[in-house]
């Protein structure tokens, strides 16, 4: 029999075929804790199908969502999984304050273990036995400077396919993960290779699923600060 939990979107994400969406549960309208809808495929990705609204549309950011949800389903990197029913409809049921994401918002402290990084990022990813360790896989950030560098990473490599990164600052620390925000990716993959200039801003950060012994650190939701 499922369940129906309440949750504010706050991520819906890239993954394979399909989407990543995760965001805070809201009980008595207080936030308690994230959870994150998944799918029984191997890879967990959430399909177009089992994430639509009645009318065919699909959450978006800040969306306040009533989930139906099967089960809790938790891996030793991701603790926020719920098995989603994928022959219910999601529910839309309001629109959630940009303003109000400070209840959300991490205070201060790394993003998880620091000193991992990829070749072109900056502590990016953390060994698969530390992020076992973690209780969280998903975390929200308020920034006041954030860059997004568009490049083809593999070029040098004959990959002239090009990414989005996101590079910014958090409690003194230096960040620069990959963007799976698909807006964002559409959006800045139309411009020229460089370094644009995002305003203040939440980010959704997510820790992957491993991949070669590691869990990488990924900018799920760029949420921009509304006008």
């Amino acid at each position: 029999m499922a369940i129906t939990k309440r949750i504010v979107c706050l991520a819906n994400s890239r993954k394979l075929q399909g989407r990543c969406v995760a965001g805070v549960e809201l009980r008595d309208r207080q936030p308690s804790g994230w959870i994150r809808p998944v799918s029984a495929r191997e890879y967990q990705e959430v399909s177009e199908y089992e994430r639509q609204y009645r009318d065919g549309s699909d959450p978006k950011l800040l969306d306040i969502i009533d989930v139906p949800l099967l089960a809790h389903r938790p891996t030793d990197c991701q603790r926020e999984n719920w098995l989603l029913d994928p022959e219910s409809y999601w529910d839309k049921v309001g629109v959630f304050e940009w303003a109000g994401l400070q209840e959300f918002a991490e205070t201060g402290g790394t993003l998880w273990r620091n000193g991992n990084s990829t070749y072109n990022g900056i502590n990016d990813q953390i060994s698969v036995e530390l992020a076992a360790q973690e209780t969280s896989s998903l975390k929200l950030v308020f920034v006041r400077g954030l860059q997004l560098r568009v490049f083809a990473p593999g070029a040098a490599f004959g990959n002239s396919k090009r990414r989005v990164q996101a590079r910014f600052t958090f409690a003194g620390c230096n960040y620069a993960f990959w963007v799976t925000d698909p807006p964002i990716e559409r959006t800045y993959l139309a411009m020229d290779n460089g370094h644009y200039q995002f305003g203040e801003c939440y980010l959704t950060v997510s820790l992957g699923e491993p991949f070669q012994e590691h869990c990488h650190k990924l900018v799920a939701a760029v949420l921009e600060k509304q006008q």
